[in-house]
Order: structure tokens, then sequence, then C-alpha cells
């Protein structure tokens, strides 16, 4: 047996603060992939769009449904940190050596999809107030916040409304959570295993930018359905199936439409969420004894 080493480890709710407070930060830029990915037919750029948000309704426009998103992490990311954290302590052995990846992908999908189902009713008042903007005044839905929003689709059109598109939710927070979470270990773990990088914050950087362009790219069919099927009027959408079909009619491209924009905004995201998170194990975590 190896000389016992001192490591820290995260606390099973750091990962619902990490990304809450990175959702601050990247709120604008969620808001205007929900409004691009939306639009039917025409086209319009980030840019043009950000120019029309900051014109009609000032700076504080693209901070529109922010307590949604907040918590939307809250619910949705403590969620699938807590399980993948608590699972990956529980099952690493006590020399400290990583679990393996098939093991990392599968906690991370189960984390995810848990994650997904909690969190889907805040995600879906998050998309609603972000794409309330764009609609005629006598459609606008005119949650005054989060909680507001939950209670009128609650009131008006059920319980069971808040899930609605749940199933591809749920896929989708599956996908963006092994893309996340097992290949950020994964990457961080063989940039840590080369001489060249130390557990410091160019390596979290790093490893977090290349788990988001994973994350965006198994994440990006999934989310152009979810965002349709939840912004669909009651009884629009069929089935499923129909969507997907009335979506590839668009083209195969269709499926990665907002896919810059999506990127553009997961990157920092996912990069912000893993410095904060690392930060937050550094100073906070709580001690674990490994054998070397």
């Amino acid at each position: 047996m190896g000389k016992p080493k001192e490591v820290r480890v995260s606390q099973w709710y750091f990962g619902g603060l990490a990304s809450a407070g990175a959702a601050c930060i990247t709120h604008p830029l969620d808001l205007l992939k929900v409004q691009m990915q939306t639009q039917k037919g025409k086209n319009i750029s980030i840019f043009q769009l950000t120019g029309i948000t900051i014109k009609n309704q000032g700076v504080t426009g693209l901070y529109n449904g922010i307590s949604a998103s907040l918590l939307r992490q809250l619910t949705y990311s403590t969620t699938r940190f807590g399980i993948y954290e608590v699972a990956k302590q529980h099952l690493t052995v006590k020399d400290g050596q990583a679990i393996p990846f098939y093991m990392s992908a599968f906690l991370a999908g189960l984390g995810g999809f848990a994650g997904g189902f909690v969190g889907n009713p805040a995600d879906l008042v998050n998309v609603r107030m972000q794409n309330d903007v764009k609609l005629p005044p006598e459609q606008r839905r005119n949650y005054k916040n989060a909680i507001h929003g939950l209670y009128r689709v609650a009131a008006q059109e059920g319980i069971l409304r808040l899930w609605a598109g749940a199933s591809m939710t749920c896929s989708r927070a599956a996908l963006m959570t092994i893309g996340q979470l097992s290949f950020y270990d994964q990457i961080k773990g063989l940039l840590l295993a080369s001489p060249y990088f130390g557990d410091d914050v160019a390596t979290h950087v790093m490893s977090s930018f290349l788990a988001g362009a994973v994350a965006t790219t198994l994440t990006q069919p999934v989310d152009v359905l979810k965002t349709r099927a939840m912004n669909a009027k009651p009884g629009e959408v069929k089935s499923i199936l129909l969507l997907i079909k009335n979506t590839a009619m668009e083209g195969p491209l269709a499926f990665f439409k907002g896919y810059i924009p999506a990127f553009v905004r997961l990157a920092p995201h996912t990069i912000l969420t893993f410095v904060f998170l690392e930060q937050l194990r550094i100073n906070f975590g709580f001690i674990k004894q490994t054998h070397e």
C-alpha cells in the first residue's frame, strides 16, 4: 500500500451552484439561441437579433426570463451533477484510480436523464419566457417570473403540461451530461497524465472547451426538436416522429439550426461552470484520503 494522499472532492450541490453562476453570465446568448431556433424560413443573424432586442427593450431585454434560467440550473444541474458526483465518488476505488470511461458515461447519462426530468417544468417556462417577446401582444403569455409561469401552466393547461417534451428534454440532458461531465473528466485526465498540464485554470478551460464541443454536437438535433415541441400550441405536435419528419423536410441541416449560437453559448457556459466548480472543489471541497 502506498502512502496516503489527500485530495479535495466536490460536494454534491457544487454543480448546481456553479451552473447557476455561469447562467447569470451566458443568459443573453441562450435567449438569442431560442429566438433563432423558433424562426421558420427567415434567417436573421445573431448580431441583427441583438440589435433588435436592445432597440426594442433596452439591455435588460437580454435578461428576459433569467429567473426561469436560474430555477432550471438549480433543479436540472444540481440533480445531474449531484447524481454523477456522488456515484463517481462511491465507485472510485481507494487508490484514487479514475473509474473507466464507459462507467463514467453511463453515470453521466443516468444523472442527465434524471436532471432533465426534474428540470423540465423550469425548462418549459424558460423557453416560453424567452420566446414571448417575438409573439404579437395578444398572444403573449406574460409570465412575471418562473414561479408565476409554473403556476399559470399548471392552473390553465394542467399539471402534466409542465412535463411537455420531457422525453426529448431527458434524452438531450443525458447526451449533454455525457458530453460535458464524462468527456470533461476523460479529457482532463488525459491532459493531467501528460507532463505539460497541471491541475490549474488553463487545464480546466481547455478540458471544458473540448467537452462543450462534444456536448453541442451530441445534443443539437434533440435541442431543435425540443424547442419546437415546447413552443407548439396544444395539439399542434401530434407525435415526435411527425415532428422529426417535418423538420427533416427542411433538409438535414435543419437539425443543426442555430449550431453556432448553441456552441457559442454552450462553450462559455461549460467553461464557466467547470472553472467555478473546480474553484469550489479546491477551496471548499471535502478532503478524501486515497492511497497511491
